[in-house]
């Protein structure tokens, strides 16, 4: 199994990126537009479709407010597992959010990885914009 672990700071209060994170119904309006261009809820699920076409099904696994945590699974897309949360935490100067991703196989690394560093860089300027 593969792990990735990338983070960035958003000059945002944690309160507001917590609101926008956790509707996650909105990712495609709130959080990472273009990078997201339609989320559908489904149940316990949410279906997103990427940017680049990509479709897949996330079975939301946890909604923690006091942690200000969010975890999910992916279904469908080249992952055989794929299981992720992202993080926030109060910075002197924002917030920091994590989001860590873990999958098979490890050869979708590279894939993923520039997949991470793309959403937390529209995250990070939408939200920042938004002040």
């Amino acid at each position: 199994m593969a792990s990735l672990y990338k983070e960035v700071l958003i000059d945002a209060r944690p309160e507001d990126v917590w609101d926008a994170v956790r509707d996650i119904g909105a990712l495609h309006t709130r959080l990472v537009p273009g990078f997201v261009v339609d989320t559908r809820l489904d149940g316990d699920a949410r279906i997103v479709t990427f940017g680049n076409g990509m479709t897949v099904r996330e079975p939301i696994l946890s909604i923690d407010d006091q942690r200000r945590r969010l975890a999910w699974a992916a279904v469908g897309g080249a992952a055989t597992h794929y299981n992720a949360s992202l993080q926030l935490f109060a910075e002197e100067k924002g917030t920091r959010a994590v989001w860590i991703m873990d999958f098979l196989p490890g050869e979708l690394a590279g894939q993923l990885g520039a997949m991470q560093q793309q959403g937390l860089a529209v995250m990070k300027k939408t939200l920042e914009a938004k002040r």
